[in-house]
């Protein structure tokens, strides 16, 4: 049986999808993101071209060809010559979504895949960038689209991203690893933008360096998907265990007390150095699980609250 849900996606028994996703949160989130662009567009970096705008830059006197809305009429009173307003040209946020497609993204044991909530957080995301006018441009890895979806703006850049985000049989994508696909995204991202890394952070973690250069000149979020049987094993017996990435299986006795102790503590000492090698590099870290609600963290964390 399928269905629709939010953003039409299609939801199936193997693929759940990133499940409700409620317009009171996605307000939420839209107040969030926009506090977030305000931020980024003022002081150090506030654009410096003239153009139109709500700044004021100067006041000159008007010359035939100006646009006569923009006549200043209380300076034109004083002076009885027609002066118009020259205002700093506003600069549109980007936000780039950075999305994991690797084959580890398809784990779930709770509500749904790693996958599902990944994919909610690239729609969310791009719902709350996109309401304001500003553009949104997605770099997978490891899967789904063959090329960089480049920044578009207001709902087509959110058309764009749902088409390419639907596009779950091709092959290839931007790099087979996370550390290229933000190589290729600094080559591109000429302008301060939003970064929102989504992903499990799985596998080599040899892209410290281009998440601290990303920081230097982006507002970088980490958003972390993990799975509780990522973490912690149950005694279900004598089990195998594929590494979908790299597919090497492992016989394993889960009820072995030791073995499960072992193992969430290693588990708990991985994700932790993650966790440092994010905060070394500024970047903002939330994680976000395969079971319960999503959206409402992400929406609490973007908003400075703690659920």
């Amino acid at each position: 049986m399928t269905r629709l849900r939010a953003f039409g996606v299609v939801e199936t028994p193997e693929r759940p999808g990133p499940g409700p996703m409620p317009e009171p949160l996605l307000r939420a989130l839209e107040l969030s993101i926009g506090r977030r662009v305000d931020g980024l567009l003022a002081g150090d970096h506030r654009s410096s071209l003239l153009g139109r705008g709500s700044e004021l830059a100067q006041v000159r006197p008007y010359v035939p060809g100006d646009d006569v809305r923009l006549i200043d009429w209380n300076v034109t009173a004083r002076t009885r010559e027609p002066h118009v307003r020259v205002q700093l040209a506003e600069r549109v946020l980007v936000t780039w979504v950075v999305l994991d497609r690797t084959p580890s993204m398809d784990f779930g044991t709770a509500d749904r895949r790693k996958a599902d909530v990944a994919l909610g957080v690239a729609l969310a995301l791009g719902h709350a960038a996109s309401v304001r006018g500003n553009r949104v441009g997605l770099v997978p890895f490891g899967g789904g689209s063959s090329v960089p979806l480049p920044p578009r703006q207001g709902r087509a850049g959110l058309v764009g991203l749902l088409v390419a985000l639907g596009d779950e049989s091709s092959g290839g994508g931007v790099a087979s690893e996370l550390r290229p696909a933000l190589t290729a995204l600094g080559a591109v991202a000429r302008q301060r933008s939003l970064v929102a890394v989504v992903s499990d952070f799985r596998g080599p973690r040899d892209w410290c360096p281009q998440i601290v250069d990303l920081a230097g000149h982006h507002d970088v979020l980490a958003v972390e998907i993990r799975d509780p049987r990522e973490d912690h094993l149950v005694d279900v017996g004598e089990v195998w265990f594929s590494d979908p990435e790299s597919g090497a299986r492992l016989r394993v006795d889960t009820g072995d007390a030791g073995l499960r102790s072992r193992f969430a503590e290693a588990a708990a000492l991985e994700r932790r150095s993650v966790a440092d090698d994010l905060a070394s590099a500024r970047a903002s870290h939330i994680v976000l699980s395969t079971e319960g609600d999503w959206l409402g963290d992400l929406a609490a964390h973007l908003g400075g609250k703690r659920r």
